[in-house]
């Protein structure tokens, strides 16, 4: 059976063997922004798996830019040989390698997740000489509950923008295949598109124009480090239900297409403490920004949101609403998601997704009698 989803996709100089993207995902695993022998599993179990494309997690390109302290980092070559393991770890599964890079702005500094996800009161830094100030486009809190950051200066966007071409050249050092620009959920980038959280009175503010610019500039900056031949991605916020609109982001894509983004990857919310944006959360339920931004800005996106089953993903691409799915935490629950999807959608020789002893091995499984095959399991998408 012929399906879009396990159809190769070629991006500048690299071809996926499929269209199932492992959705960046926050580990909290660092040490001082530094990989563990722990994101080795993680993420070689994605490729394994049979995944086409495996992002690492949001990748901090300034210590002052982490969520927690337990980020990874890429604000120094310290990182560049820890992380190329990851890279080819990935790159053995035979998946291409993906890593998204990221500031946090005005969000940084909180506790995990699990502890509670709150502002730290503490000022000291990821790197124990380091002080953790929070910046933003404007002296704005992102809520009450957080400190107020600190106006960013020119010479300090100068600098940020920078900083985020200098990790472009270290992944590309450490053999990543793809680059994500990290520019949804509230974070720095969000920050400046946002009318609520950048009240700047210069080329940096005010009309959509300015507000775009930083965006604009970083993205132009980061092409000069990330090789013509390696494909970008940037994910957005195609909502944020706080004045960002759809039709801003589509002005967006078709401007950023032109400055070399390959793919969009739409998601929602986040410039406040909510995420979701306008839509409740339900199966596919941000499939339909991917699809606007798609047809509006004539650009290629990647959908993500609650993309659950095998046969909800073909139909995402089938019906042009995205060239790509993400799976997040359905990956979690099942690394080998893509292996399944590709045994339910009777594509030829799905196991051939799998490492030689794994194929060898489940081939071997599949035609002892009597043992359920995942192609007969439900997988039904609720309507």
């Amino acid at each position: 059976m012929e399906t879009l989803l396990f159809c190769p996709l070629s991006l500048r100089g690299l071809l996926l063997r499929n269209r199932v993207v492992v959705s960046p995902m926050l580990t909290y695993l660092a040490s001082a922004g530094l990989p563990s022998d722990e994101h080795l599993v993680h993420y070689g179990r994605f490729a394994t798996g049979g995944a086409g494309l495996v992002f690492v997690e949001a990748t901090k390109v300034d210590p002052c830019g982490c969520s927690t302290t337990k980020d990874l980092g890429l604000w120094s070559d310290a990182f560049v040989v820890p992380l190329a393991r990851i890279a080819r770890v990935i790159q053995a599964g035979g998946a291409a390698a993906g890593i998204q890079i990221a500031h946090s702005g005005r969000k940084a500094r909180r506790s995990l997740p699990w502890e509670g996800n709150q502002p730290l009161a503490t000022c000291l830094g990821v790197e124990q000489d380091q002080v953790w100030t929070l910046i933003g486009p404007s002296a704005v809190a992102h809520s009450p509950q957080c400190e107020v950051p600190v106006a960013m200066s020119a010479a300090d966007i100068k600098a940020q923008i920078e900083a985020w071409g200098a990790a472009a050249a270290r992944a590309d050092a450490a053999g990543f295949d793809v680059l994500e620009i990290q520019a949804a959920h509230g974070y720095l980038i969000h920050q400046f598109l946002s009318p609520v959280a950048n009240q700047r009175t210069d080329g940096y503010g005010g009309s959509l124009d300015n507000r775009m610019r930083f965006a604009v500039d970083l993205v132009r900056r980061v092409r000069e480090s990330w090789p013509a031949n390696k494909p970008l991605f940037f994910r957005l916020s195609a909502v944020d239900d706080m004045g960002w609109t759809i039709e801003n982001s589509v002005v967006l894509a078709a401007l950023l297409k032109t400055h070399g983004v390959d793919v969009f990857d739409c998601s929602s919310g986040g410039i406040a403490d909510q995420v979701t944006g306008a839509a409740p959360i339900a199966y596919g339920y941000q499939v339909p920004y991917a699809k606007r931004i798609r047809a509006g800005a004539g650009v290629m996106t990647m959908a993500v949101g609650m993309i659950i089953h095998a046969r909800q993903a073909e139909e995402i691409l089938a019906e042009g609403s995205a060239d790509l799915v993400a799976i997040g935490r359905e990956m979690l629950h099942n690394p080998n998601w893509a292996f399944n999807a590709a045994e339910k959608l009777g594509i030829p020789a799905p196991f051939s997704l799998l490492s030689q002893n794994a194929e060898f091995w489940l081939k071997k499984r599949s035609r002892v009698k009597g043992i359920q095959s995942s192609t007969s399991l439900g997988d039904t998408v609720p309507r």
